[in-house]
């Protein structure tokens, strides 16, 4: 457990590790879990077919700011592709610490072994196949706190360095 509400903020492309990572990360910091993925997938059950645009981040944003008003960490699971997403996250942000956190995965053939290879978590959900994944834009993220490649980093190691920034008050540093 963390002394004060705390948001981490994870962001990477998809089969880089993140939920497996942010998963481990949240039962170990005793944090709120939201993933953006299973928020859209429900809004995609009760309305199939619809174009939600940003509302799975807009819900995650408005879920993690109330939780982090009753004092609650929370951790997010989500791509976090663009500059504007992560601002969003910030603004919800604004009761709590925050640490952002980029996971990479450095060796290009294991991060496309992981994306053909893996199966979906979530009823219904199509996982991105290899070409969307790297025609995906994802911006440069200047403001991250702490960078994790998961090519070179363990899942439990990676916990332990995100729970040691999380303590430090987003002490940032990364493995690259």
């Amino acid at each position: 457990m963390l002394e004060r509400p705390s948001l981490i903020i994870f962001g990477g492309l998809p089969g880089t590790g993140k939920s497996s990572i942010a998963k481990a990360a949240a039962r170990q910091l005793g944090l709120v879990y939201l993933r953006v993925d299973e928020i859209e997938q429900a809004l995609l059950r009760h309305a199939p077919g619809a174009d939600f645009g940003a509302a799975g981040y807009g819900v995650a944003y408005a879920l993690a700011a109330a939780n982090l008003a009753l004092g609650m960490g929370v951790l997010a699971d989500c791509v976090n592709p663009v500059a504007a997403s992560r601002a969003g996250w910030r603004a919800a942000g604004r009761y709590g610490a925050l640490l952002e956190v980029e996971i990479v995965c450095s060796d290009r053939a294991e991060h496309r072994r992981r994306v053909e290879q893996r199966t979906a978590e979530i009823a219904g959900h199509a996982l991105p196949g290899w070409a969307h994944v790297v025609a995906l834009a994802f911006e440069p993220w200047p403001e991250v706190d702490l960078v994790i490649d998961t090519a070179q980093t363990a899942v439990a190691d990676a916990v332990n360095r995100i729970a040691a920034a999380a303590r430090a008050g987003a002490a940032g540093g990364t493995d690259a």
